[in-house]
C-alpha cells in the first residue's frame, strides 16, 4: 500500500515511515521540512496523490490556546485534501483522558482534531496513547527551580515513542476503526515518583517536591491519565527503557 505520513520527521513519525518501509510499503513522509504546511494546506495535494492510508502525526508547536487554532486549521485543511485524494483510512494519534481534562487547551484541542476527523468522510482510526517516556525530563524542566523539581502525583502510565509507533503501524495497517483505540504503557506512577526515578537513573543531583499545583498536570484529577477499562498494553517497562539510555548501555 501507499502511506504518507505527516508529520513523517518527527519524533514518531520517523519510527512509524521506517516500519512501515520495512514491511515493503511505498512511504511518503512529509513535514513543513519538506515543503508540506497543513496549516496554508501547501503541499498537502501532491503528497497525498495515490496514497490508501494517511497517518496523521503534526502537532502544534505550542500547548497553549493558540494550539486549537492549530488543530482546527489543519484538520479541516487535511481532511479535505484527504477527501478529494480519495484516501481510504485516516489515522491520527491522541492521548488517554484528552476529554476529561477541558482545564488544559492543549487536550481540548486534541478534542476538537479528533471530532474533526469523525465528521469527516474519510474512514478514520484515532489511537490514544499515555504520556511519552521521552516527555518525562521536559516535563520535569517546566517546574525546575534551581536543584528542586516541584511535581504533582497524578497517577500516569507512559510509554516508549517506540510502542506508540508501532501500534499506530498496526492500525493503519488493519481496517478503519470508525473509533478509538486506547493503548498504554505497562505500569502506573505517581508523577512525582517517576521524577525521582529519573533523577536517580541519571545519576542527577536535583530532588523532587510533591507540589500538586506545580504544572500543567496539576489540573488533572483522578486516574483519567491511566488506562482504561478496553486499553492494550504496550511492553516496553520505564526502568528497562531508562537502563538502555544510559551512556554505556549496549
Amino acid at each position: 500500500m501507499k502511506f504518507t505520513v505527516l508529520g513523517g520527521t518527527g519524533r514518531v513519525g520517523t519510527q512509524v515511515v521506517e516500519r512501515l518501509r520495512a514491511a515493503g510499503h511505498d512511504v511518503v513522509p512529509a513535514s513543513l521540512s519538506t515543503g508540506v504546511d497543513v496549516l496554508s494546506g501547501k503541499g498537502l495535494d501532491q503528497v497525498l496523490e495515490g496514497a490508501d492510508v494517511l497517518i496523521n502525526l503534526t502537532n502544534s508547536p505550542a500547548f497553549d490556546e493558540t494550539s486549537i487554532s492549530f488543530f482546527e486549521t489543519s484538520m479541516n485543511n487535511v481532511t479535505a485534501a484527504a477527501e478529494a485524494a480519495g484516501v481510504r483510512h485516516h489515522v491520527i494519534a491522541s492521548i488517554i483522558g484528552v476529554d476529561q481534562v477541558p482545564q488544559l487547551d492543549y487536550y481540548r484541542a486534541k478534542v476538537a482534531q479528533e471530532n474533526i476527523l469523525k465528521n469527516a468522510p474519510t474512514p478514520y482510526s484515532i489511537v490514544r496513547f499515555t504520556q511519552f517516556f521521552e516527555f518525562v525530563e521536559p516535563i520535569m524542566s517546566w517546574t525546575t527551580d534551581g536543584d528542586t523539581v516541584r511535581l504533582p502525583a497524578t497517577p500516569v502510565q507512559p510509554m516508549a515513542s517506540a510502542d506508540v509507533a508501532a501500534a499506530v503501524v498496526r492500525a493503519a495497517s488493519e481496517a478503519p476503526l470508525q473509533g478509538i483505540r486506547n493503548v498504554a504503557g505497562p505500569d502506573v506512577f505517581p508523577l512525582d515518583e517517576l521524577g525521582r526515578i529519573t533523577l536517580a537513573a541519571r545519576s542527577d543531583g536535583r530532588s523532587v517536591v510533591t507540589d500538586d499545583q506545580a504544572g500543567m498536570f496539576a489540573v488533572v484529577t483522578g486516574d483519567v491519565l491511566t488506562a482504561p477499562e478496553d486499553a492494550e498494553f504496550a511492553p516496553t517497562h520505564y526502568r528497562d527503557w531508562l537502563q538502555g539510555q544510559q551512556p554505556n548501555a549496549r
